[in-house]
């Protein structure tokens, strides 16, 4: 009798394993989010500024309607030239937005790090025809600039800013008055300098500027220090990079496909400079201790 009972439990036992398990009532039910689901897929941001042509004659319809000159020096800036030149052009590079500070339509980029021991230094870039000023990496001042033609190309290197005049007459014509002068290499006769920029390299050598920025780079850069013949201590660092791609289309106008053809990153202007900054730190030195001395 007792084996039977036995039998009997077991028998019982394997029938309720083999019964499927019932779910709690006190489990909570598992959430399901289905928002990210429903949301649409990212979206790459696009840039906040965009270029386009339009015909001159489009702009000139158009531009009384602008509040101030601010756009003009805009446009100047792009497309390298100068209020008077610009009106030269057959099509002018334009923005889709004017309401930002000037910097952001030029290449150079605002902080550059790797400066910060350097009091003052001017770099000019060649390709982008632009010009900037820092003060210990923090940029004080930029804009366009047109450097020497195909046949007197600027060479690229570091020069020291020399002597200034308000105004001198060139070496190659009589004709052609150089206000607010700032000399780089007295034996070659380079240096910047107010005077017409057309929209391309078309100087002797020199880097022609607006007045307003010629006139800036005139009382903030510093001359050299003689006494007598001898040189003393030199004025500001001048780096002068790369070359033009004279055979090729104006390099601003790959703006219209790509905002950021141009750009000059802080890792791209330390690639140009840093050779440099050995020589910079030297002179800077010798200036600094010439002038403690004085």
């Amino acid at each position: 009798m007792k084996t039977f009972i036995a039998t009997a439990l077991i028998c019982i036992l394997l029938i309720a394993c083999q019964q499927p398990h019932k779910k709690s009532t006190n489990t909570p039910p598992v959430a399901v989010d289905t928002a990210a689901e429903k949301l649409p897929p990212a979206q790459p941001e696009l840039p906040r500024l965009t270029y386009s042509f339009i015909k001159k004659k489009v702009w000139q319809s158009m531009k009384d309607s602008f509040p101030g000159a601010a756009h003009l020096d805009i446009l100047t800036a792009i497309n390298r030239t100068d209020s008077a030149h610009i009106r030269n052009l057959d099509s002018i590079l334009v923005p889709s937005d004017y309401s930002l500070p000037l910097t952001a339509y030029l290449p150079f980029p605002t902080e550059a790090g790797f400066l910060s021991d350097v009091h003052k230094i001017i770099v000019f870039s060649i390709p982008a025809q632009a010009f900037a000023a820092y003060e210990n990496g923090k940029l004080v001042w930029t804009g366009q600039t047109n450097s020497g033609r195909k046949t007197k190309p600027t060479p690229p290197r570091l020069y020291f800013t020399n002597w200034k005049a308000r105004q001198t007459i060139s070496t190659v014509s009589d004709e052609w008055k150089l206000k607010w002068n700032f000399n780089i290499h007295n034996t070659w006769g380079i240096g910047f300098h107010e005077y017409g920029l057309p929209g391309y390299p078309a100087s002797h050598s020199c880097m022609r500027l607006q007045e307003k920025d010629a006139k800036f780079l005139y009382y903030w850069a510093d001359q050299w220090i003689l006494k007598g013949n001898q040189l003393l201590a030199c004025g500001t660092p001048v780096v002068v990079y790369g070359t033009y791609p004279f055979s090729q289309p104006r390099p601003w106008f790959r703006l219209a496909d790509d905002p950021s053809a141009l750009t000059i990153s802080a890792g791209l202007l330390k690639n140009q400079v840093a050779p440099y900054i050995p020589e910079i730190i030297k002179r800077q030195q010798q200036r600094d201790s010439v002038i403690t001395g004085i």
